[in-house]
């Protein structure tokens, strides 16, 4: 997963703006996890709706307040703010363990286009090899809330190996009844590769 940030930084969304910049920060931040991409901008009236939902969503499965374990689960903020100031605003009430791009960074636009984006807010759930197990989760996450997290981690077949005796981590059979009908709904797409050259920007999103 972190082969989708190389040669990129990514920053941490905290009092520090900590800058993972190295192959093995991006690797031991995002690998091994589901990636969420969130595709938004504080001037987008339905992203400020949603940012408290998604907020609450993330930190109910990876604050240790909520949970004993933090969920293998990552956020990256993909802003689609005209400025940054704008994208500083919005991130100022967001959680610290969300990742972002730098402003300045065309990987924020290039994203969009490669994930066929276009409205807001989206939001683009990763398999740990990079493969899209859903195109747009926003929908899902209003009406579920963090259950979607065991409906993903169980499409994308994401175990925890720590808690699996070693027989079961090669054992093809199903893990639950409801596996092959969570795979038909998460039918897992390959990740999309970069548009062709001279595509046209892509539209308004909001």
């Amino acid at each position: 997963m972190a082969s989708l940030f190389s040669g990129r930084v990514l920053i941490r969304n905290n009092s520090d703006q900590d800058e993972l910049d190295t192959e093995e920060e991006l690797s031991r931040r995002l690998d091994n996890r589901l990636v969420l991409l969130f595709f938004g901008a504080g001037g987008c009236p339905r992203c400020q709706a949603f940012a408290p939902l998604l907020r609450d969503f993330f930190v109910k499965l990876t604050d240790e307040f909520y949970v004993l374990r933090a969920a293998q689960l990552a956020l990256v903020y993909v802003s689609q703010d005209p400025t940054q100031e704008q994208q500083d605003q919005f991130l100022r009430d967001m959680p610290k363990k969300w990742l972002f791009l730098p402003f300045q960074d065309d990987l924020r636009m290039e994203l969009r286009r490669r994930f066929s984006v276009d409205r807001l807010p989206a939001v683009v759930v990763l398999q740990p090899g990079g493969d899209v197990l859903t195109r747009d989760a926003a929908d899902e996450i209003r009406c579920l809330g963090p259950a979607c997290f065991a409906n993903w981690q169980e499409a994308a077949g994401l175990l925890d190996r720590n808690f699996l005796p070693a027989e079961d981590l090669d054992d093809p059979a199903p893990r639950s009844l409801t596996d092959p009908l969570r795979r038909r709904k998460y039918r897992v797409d390959a990740a999309p590769r970069g548009g062709a050259e001279g595509e046209e920007e892509p539209g308004a999103l909001f």
